[in-house]
């Protein structure tokens, strides 16, 4: 099983629900390393300190807070040790939301939230509750020297946990949200509504899976066995000029075959930089 990332209490009411939180997601990447070209080896990062031009190890190290260039206050992290809150602990449900409230611009990291022995009835109480009403709970959680807002949902007879964002941390963009006040016209809603449809399928994620991080993989793979790496033709794009046609083909398009997974669409060699449409075309002729 995969490490806590904390532990303590879920409380809503007067009851008191012990639990563990563990991560219910991962990137996957193919990682590299630095090395030196010269011969290989790889380079090990070190902390400099100008003042005394010299390497410093890191128990020399201490926190420091900016108050002004080049002036700190010195942190000492049993001082933050002191200020704990309440939340670091106990994990309070202060309000109950439903999800469809909830944008999903909000949402962070997602965790798994498991009840220890002694917790199971009321944890399996509050799953089934919130499950049956509609409803998920927000709460104050801190750990990683952060205190979040989160949000519980009823997932698979389990309960999962989502950190949320708060409101003055998402990035404000003027112009987002004011689109220009161009005319479009009801055929063209009509037929960008029925794309949509022809396109339209249940969410099934295990389709999907990043095809860079296979072609990293495949590139590497080429490079051990000393073959010259292909060079990927990009797909040219260009704006639509004009949109009734342009949605006309689509749907004409979108009615032949079945849609393929977004992911899979990836400029990474000869044969993928080109449309299905034109690979049909030179099979063809080829035949």
């Amino acid at each position: 099983m995969a490490s806590t990332v904390w532990k303590g209490f879920l409380t809503f009411g007067l009851i008191s629900v012990p639990v563990r939180l563990f991560a219910a997601a991962r990137r996957e990447h193919v990682g590299f390393h630095q090395i030196h070209k010269t011969c290989g080896t790889r380079i090990r990062q070190q902390l400099y300190c100008p003042h005394d031009e010299r390497v410093v190890e890191r128990n020399e190290i201490v926190k420091g807070y900016e108050e002004s260039e080049d002036s700190y206050i010195e942190i000492d992290p049993e001082e933050l040790k002191k200020i704990e809150l309440p939340s670091d602990r106990n994990m309070e449900i202060v309000q109950f939301v439903r999800l469809t409230e909830v944008d999903p611009i909000y949402y962070d990291a997602s965790y798994y939230l498991l009840p220890e022995d002694p917790g199971r009835k009321a944890y399996d109480l509050l799953t089934r509750t919130l499950d049956k009403a509609g409803y998920a709970a927000l709460a104050k959680l801190s750990m990683h020297q952060h205190e979040y807002l989160v949000i519980i949902r009823p997932r698979s007879g389990g309960l999962t946990l989502h950190t949320l964002y708060y409101q003055n941390e998402l990035n404000q963009l003027a112009e987002y949200g004011q689109p220009d006040q161009i005319e479009i016209r009801p055929q063209e809603i009509d037929l960008a509504e029925r794309l949509v449809e022809n396109l339209a399928a249940a969410f099934e994620p295990e389709k999907f899976h990043d095809a860079y991080q296979k072609k990293v993989l495949e590139m590497i793979d080429a490079k051990r066995q000393g073959q010259e790496v292909r060079t990927a033709r990009p797909q040219k794009l260009a704006p639509v000029v004009d949109l009734m046609e342009a949605l006309q083909r689509s749907l004409a398009e979108s009615n032949r075959k079945p849609p393929e997974p977004a992911t899979e669409i990836h400029a990474v060699g000869d044969e993928e930089a080109e449309s299905p449409r034109k690979r049909a075309v030179k099979r063809r002729g080829a035949a």
